[in-house]
């Protein structure tokens, strides 16, 4: 157990004879912004999907706000939890992924709408309240009768960022949200994300934006084979890295 909304101990993660993390040791307080960073296959993203239950450790334990994440104790005895407790857990985590993974058949409006009507029971009218509400937040008032595909990749992420917001979560998870878009579409992304750190939103990103990170994060994490090699303030990691893994990982990017 934690004071820290989200915290991680000792936590290991395998696919196959491949070990994805090594001994995880990870907090972040409530209101605070974490950004992640490091190469590709560093084990950045695991960790983010360890957190809302997507993937489940070897050993560790991962808590969010006080509950111990896809465990629980039964007569003494730490025992995996259901598929079904383990998505209850999942509704008050938010993530947002690379990939926009909006249903196509559902205008903008509707992708926001559908969880909280069927997973919470919210009525549908004012379900359509709050997604008009929310797709306003994120810059696409008056966007909402619009199918996916007819919607610009940018655009769509922020239908994403949307639909995770209607779950009222008090924490976001994001996974290189940028990292499918074309460069000019990526400045409003961020804008919204930035606003969500300024109305004090929990949040772990996973980014290569580095002057994103330098400008929005309360402590940066640089991961490198599954490990936390160096963890602190933006400034102190981006600007003066101690171990030579991470300087040469900022050179590159």
């Amino acid at each position: 157990m934690t004071d820290s909304i989200v915290s991680m101990h000792n936590v290991y993660k395998r696919f196959g004879n491949i070990r994805v993390l090594t001994g995880v040791d990870y907090s972040i307080d409530d209101g605070t912004v974490s950004c992640l960073i490091g190469a590709s296959g560093s084990g950045k993203s695991t960790l983010l999907r360890c957190v809302n239950g997507l993937e489940a450790i070897d050993h560790g334990e991962i808590w969010v706000e006080g509950q111990l994440i896809g465990l629980k104790r039964v007569k003494n005895q730490v025992v995996e939890m259901t598929e079904g407790e383990i998505a209850h857990q999942r509704a008050g985590i938010g993530m947002v992924f690379q990939r926009f993974n909006l249903f196509p058949h559902l205008t903008a409006e509707q992708n926001v709408m559908v969880a909280p009507i069927k997973v919470q029971g919210v009525s549908p009218s004012d379900a359509k309240k709050d997604a008009q509400r929310l797709l306003a937040r994120v810059g696409l008032g008056g966007r909402g009768v619009h199918y996916p595909n007819e919607l610009s990749g940018g655009e769509q992420q922020r239908v994403a960022i949307a639909r995770a917001l209607a779950m009222k979560p008090r924490i976001m998870l994001f996974d290189e949200p940028t990292s499918a878009l074309d460069p000019e579409l990526v400045g409003d992304v961020l804008d919204v994300m930035r606003g969500l750190a300024d109305d004090g939103m929990t949040m772990i990103v996973v980014t290569h934006e580095i002057a994103f990170a330098r400008e929005v994060a309360d402590d940066v994490a640089f991961i490198d084979g599954g490990v936390i090699m160096e963890r602190g303030s933006a400034r102190s990691v981006l600007d003066n890295p101690t171990t030579d893994r991470a300087k040469d990982f900022l050179a590159r990017v």
